[in-house]
């Protein structure tokens, strides 16, 4: 991709007149330009390479390899023009201005249709990692639970070694037998992967020698730590007198994060009004049209640290529908649950019911991320009612502002249980990252352009 976007850059350049002939240099030899954008091309690849970017325990999960795109890119933009800066090479500025941003971009979309690619070969079992887990039974069932509700993580568990749990089910999954058994069973199912959730009888010196032996067998060992929702840039290994210990960063959104992200905003919640506004005005004009009443529907909504703010809507359904809620949820046995979701709403109205599947009725919430009430992405924001329900773990959820988009929203929308819901919002907070944001808003315009029956 790096040298079709470096070679589209100098025949286009050259067909619109620009004089791309030699490059030269104070007390330099003078070079043609095509290997000035050779060199820029190795440059390119050596910083992506040196970033990691290829890992092969990053490629095709999470948003680690996107980051590293992102920072190795950004890195090669810098050493071309410190290198063009200091040594006084002419180069063109539309190099920097056109060829590296076109670059990036076309670097991610490469990497998501080859990531798309490999979800498709991994539905059909290609691809995948055979892997048992062995240690104790409370926490391998843990870890077998986790595995099996995130999607698309290349890992296929077939099978568990725990002690005094044999011949039953767990989660799904099959006791194979006793530690003693490892070996016996990775050369039975051609396991390529273990997985090690921890266990008192596993001592240290057995779990070493085990370790030797996976090595001998071609196998990979994987120690699995007591820690979930946790993304990889907060983890980093850090050995300490022959001990592997975890080192697991605190989340921290505030600084130059805090004002990236609400820079982020404004010019983005800027842009989509501006590209939108017909969208905006041919939907407001249809909801007026639908039903008697206000285009807009505005509604008290909690934000960061319980502060209070009106969130805009197009209204999508009757006039009263606040004053039915209650009797709706009382009737569906509702009342008593977070997320206040009615089934087969009856005061949607027929335009509603459109503009809510393809998320047109959230526009107006451009103005509230623009005034900075909301993010583009954050926890969805909540009425006082809900927020009054939570529990301790929930209420993390008010340390950001709450968001037109997010983790939950692209992830299974209305047909999430409340307890995945706040699994995921409080996955955002506790692992906020700029990549993560830009991943979740491609992920959003997805969901809306294909909204699927969880939409409603």
């Amino acid at each position: 991709m790096i040298a079709v976007v470096l070679g589209l850059y100098f025949w286009i350049s050259r067909a619109a007149g620009a004089e791309l002939d030699v490059v030269a240099w104070p007390a330099g030899p003078a070079v043609p330009y095509w290997v000035a954008l050779v060199i820029i091309w190795v440059i390119w690849m050596l910083v992506l390479d040196a970033a990691d970017s290829r890992d092969e325990h990053v490629v095709g999960h999470g948003i680690t390899e996107y980051d590293r795109v992102f920072r190795g890119t950004l890195s090669a933009f810098a050493v071309t023009l410190a290198a063009a800066f200091f040594l006084r090479i002419d180069l063109a500025r539309t190099i920097f201005l056109v060829a590296f941003p076109v670059g990036l971009i076309l670097l991610m979309v490469v990497r998501w249709m080859w990531r798309q690619w490999l979800r498709r070969q991994q539905r059909v079992e290609r691809f995948v990692h055979r892997a048992v887990v062995i240690g104790e039974l409370r926490k391998s069932a843990h870890i077998i639970k986790t595995l099996h509700r995130t999607e698309d993580t290349g890992v296929k568990i077939l099978g568990l070694l725990t002690e005094h749990s044999d011949g039953m089910m767990v989660e799904g999954v099959p006791v194979l037998g006793k530690f003693r058994d490892l070996e016996r069973v990775v050369e039975q199912l051609s396991i390529d992967t273990v997985v090690l959730s921890g266990a008192d009888e596993i001592s240290p010196k057995v779990m070493r020698r085990i370790g030797w032996n996976m090595a001998n067998q071609d196998v990979d060992w994987i120690v699995a730590p007591s820690l979930t929702d946790v993304a990889g840039p907060r983890i980093h290994s850090r050995p300490m007198a022959g001990l592997p210990l975890v080192h697991v960063d605190f989340p921290r959104l505030d600084g130059a994060r805090r004002f990236l992200k609400r820079t982020f905003d404004i010019v983005g919640s800027s842009l989509l009004i501006l590209l939108l506004s017909p969208v905006l005005i041919i939907t407001a004009i249809a909801v007026k049209a639908s039903s008697p009443g206000p285009v807009f529907y505005k509604q008290e909504r909690v934000g960061r640290n319980r502060t209070h703010f009106d969130m805009l809507k197009f209204r999508s359904m009757v006039t009263d529908a606040d004053a039915q809620l209650a009797a709706l949820l009382e009737e569906q046995g509702r009342a008593d649950q977070p997320l206040f979701k009615v089934e087969n709403d009856p005061r949607i109205t027929p335009v509603g019911r459109f503009i809510r599947k393809y998320s047109l009725d959230e526009l107006p919430q451009l103005f509230n991320v623009l005034r900075g009430q909301m993010s583009l992405v954050g926890p969805r924001p909540q009425r006082d009612a809900e927020v009054a329900l939570y529990d301790d773990a929930a209420h993390r959820r008010l340390l950001v502002k709450p968001g037109m988009s997010g983790l939950w929203q692209v992830s299974g929308r209305s047909s999430l249980s409340w307890e995945d819901t706040i699994r995921l919002d409080l996955y955002y907070v506790e692992n906020w990252s700029f990549m993560q944001d830009i991943v979740i808003l491609f992920r959003t315009f997805k969901a809306v352009v294909a909204p699927g029956a969880s939409a409603h």
